[in-house]
C-alpha cells in the first residue's frame, strides 16, 4: 500500500529552526501538543499525552508545523514517558539554545497510574 502524504510528510519530518523576531527581549512561548501518542516499550499499548511546551527564545524559533510533524513520529515509536519527555526536550534545546526551556510530559492515566514527567533547564521543579 503506497503511504499517503501525511505518513510522509511524518517521516520525513525534522525541528526547523527560525530566527526571532524580537532576540533583544525575553519574552515567554507556550505551546500544547494534546494528541501526543507512542507506544509502552513493555505491553505495546498505546500510550497518550498531552507535551507542554515553555520556552523563552534567544536567537530561534522553533517552526510549528515542524514541531508538529516531528512529534507526530512518536506515534509509532516503543519508547517510556521519561524516555519520551527527556528526547523532546534535548532535541528542542540543541536545534533553539533557548535562554529557558522548559517541557512537559502528561500522560493520560493507564491502568490507573498517571505520570508527569517535566524536564527544565534551571532545574527548579
Amino acid at each position: 500500500m503506497e503511504k499517503k502524504y501525511g505518513e510522509l510528510a511524518i517521516e520525513s519530518a525534522r525541528l526547523e529552526p527560525w530566527e526571532n523576531p524580537s532576540p533583544e527581549r525575553d519574552y515567554m512561548i507556550e505551546i500544547t501538543f494534546p494528541e501526543f501518542s507512542c507506544l509502552c516499550p513493555r505491553s505495546g499499548y498505546p500510550d497518550y499525552a498531552t507535551i507542554k511546551i515553555r520556552y523563552i527564545p534567544d536567537k530561534y524559533i522553533v517552526e510549528l508545523r515542524s514541531l508538529k510533524l516531528w512529534l507526530n513520529k512518536f506515534r509509532n515509536r516503543y519508547i517510556s514517558h521519561e524516555q519520551a519527555t527527556n528526547e523532546i526536550y534535548t532535541a528542542l534545546y540543541e536545534t533553539l539554545r533557548p535562554r529557558f526551556l522548559e517541557v512537559i510530559g502528561d500522560f493520560n492515566p493507564r491502568g490507573n497510574v498517571h505520570t508527569v514527567i517535566k524536564v527544565r533547564s534551571d532545574g527548579n521543579y
